[in-house]
């Protein structure tokens, strides 16, 4: 009973972490992909992660999506036609570190109505910032939303009990 307990737990150690800090962003949120949304207010306060992933939702043939560089992105210059992402339901990874570029490539959705997304893609979590003096403490959390004594210690239980039943 002892070595399936502990093999029930390396299984709950090994899979939450990654289940739980993995996100999913539809950008703009109900709004999608669109012309004369600011996906700059849209992406303010948000934490992007390396294995998060953006979903870029339009209806197929009114809009596209580039990955560019960042004088593409201020210039709205278009890459070549078969680098778009066409789908209407196009899914990213943000697989690395650092600034990430996005434009619409439809006739002047870039330059005219700013159908663009600028994000900064940061490798982990970052620390929690030190509280001021007579500031109470912040609850600890992470950037996705989700309180670590909160959330997934109780995920955390209700998976091992499941695993245990089994």
């Amino acid at each position: 009973m002892a070595s399936r307990q502990f093999m029930v737990l390396a299984i709950v150690a090994v899979v939450l972490p990654t289940v739980a800090m993995a996100a999913e962003f539809t950008v703009g949120d109900d709004q999608g992909w669109t012309k004369g949304f600011d996906y700059q207010a849209w992406a303010n306060g948000k934490t992007f992660l390396v294995g998060d992933t953006l979903v870029f939702k339009y209806t197929q043939g009114n809009h596209n999506v580039f990955k560019v560089n960042g004088t593409a992105f201020k210039d709205c210059t278009l890459p070549p036609a078969n680098e778009a992402l066409t789908t209407g339901n196009d899914t990213i990874t943000l697989a690395a570190p650092g600034n990430k570029w996005y434009i619409c490539g439809v006739s002047d959705h870039c330059a005219k109505y700013g159908q663009k997304l600028v994000i900064t893609v940061h490798g982990s979590l970052s620390p929690e910032p030190t509280p001021t003096p007579g500031a109470p403490a912040p609850s600890p959390s992470s950037a996705h939303g989700f309180s670590v004594s909160g959330d997934l210690v109780p995920m955390a239980a209700m998976v091992a009990v499941a695993l245990l039943a089994v």
